[in-house]
């Protein structure tokens, strides 16, 4: 199994910042933790996978990260399937998200390339047999979720892309990355942005592996920042050069 990416436009290297740029005016304004930096790989991901075939976004909220891979899509002829249960809860907001979510995407332009489905990853990964582009999992970080949501590789096509956020920082989406990546055949880790790591469908080489392991440290140091705000300790986080009361994203 080579680890080949698929083909991208020829101009879609020239338009990528301007393109990106257009949406993140608009997103960076929507909640969420999804940094610009991670936001662009985002976009030149989606705009580099294969043209009519629909990316999945399991994790919605308020819809920062859905409108620049909507975005994307879009210049590519293709659309966003977005899975959010929307559910209630102090830290999710049930039906008031979810109406949050749908202004935003008119706000931004891009509701009608967008499939939203309000159900559970879980479940609808049991039925589905559709093929898909590009994956990208920011959904519940337990790690038997985590896990189940990385299966939805399996309709990516050689060299699709897999981006995971909170990858390295969550003790739950981490502990699922080295279960079904660090020994997997068919998944092979590249690089991060902050906590979002892009993996690719191929046959991973000892070096991708290596790559996995590498991060180990910087996942313990996340992992200790954690603790030290649960703590109240953030001069103590300051430390270690981590000035913010959110966990490290």
């Amino acid at each position: 199994m080579s680890s080949s990416r698929p083909d991208q436009p020829a101009d879609a290297e020239a338009h990528r910042d301007a393109s990106f740029d257009d949406v993140w005016a608009t997103a960076q304004h929507f909640t969420g933790w999804l940094t610009e930096a991670q936001a662009r790989l985002l976009h030149a991901e989606a705009l580099a996978a294969p043209g009519t075939t629909d990316a999945l976004e399991i994790g919605s909220h308020q819809g920062r990260s859905t409108a620049v891979l909507a975005h994307a899509r879009r210049a590519r002829g293709g659309r966003l399937v977005a899975l959010d249960p929307f559910v209630d809860g102090r830290l999710f907001g049930g039906a008031a998200t979810r109406t949050i979510f749908e202004k935003n995407m008119a706000t931004a332009g891009v509701r009608d390339v967008i499939d939203l489905r309000m159900a559970y990853s879980t479940k609808e990964r049991a039925s589905w047999s559709t093929p898909l582009s590009l994956l990208y999992v920011d959904g519940k970080h337990d790690y038997w979720t985590a896990g189940d949501d990385l299966m939805w590789a399996v309709h990516l096509p050689e060299g699709g892309a897999v981006l995971v956020h909170d990858c390295y920082s969550s003790i739950g989406v981490t502990l699922a990355i080295l279960r079904h990546v660090l020994f997997s055949r068919t998944l092979r880790y590249e690089r991060r942005a902050g906590s979002l790591a892009l993996f690719r469908v191929g046959r991973p080489s000892l070096a991708d592996r290596g790559r996995v392991l590498a991060e180990m440290p910087w996942w313990i140091r996340n992992v200790g920042i954690k603790v030290l705000l649960r703590l109240r300790l953030r001069p103590v986080a300051r430390l270690v050069g981590h000035d913010s009361p959110y966990d490290p994203y």
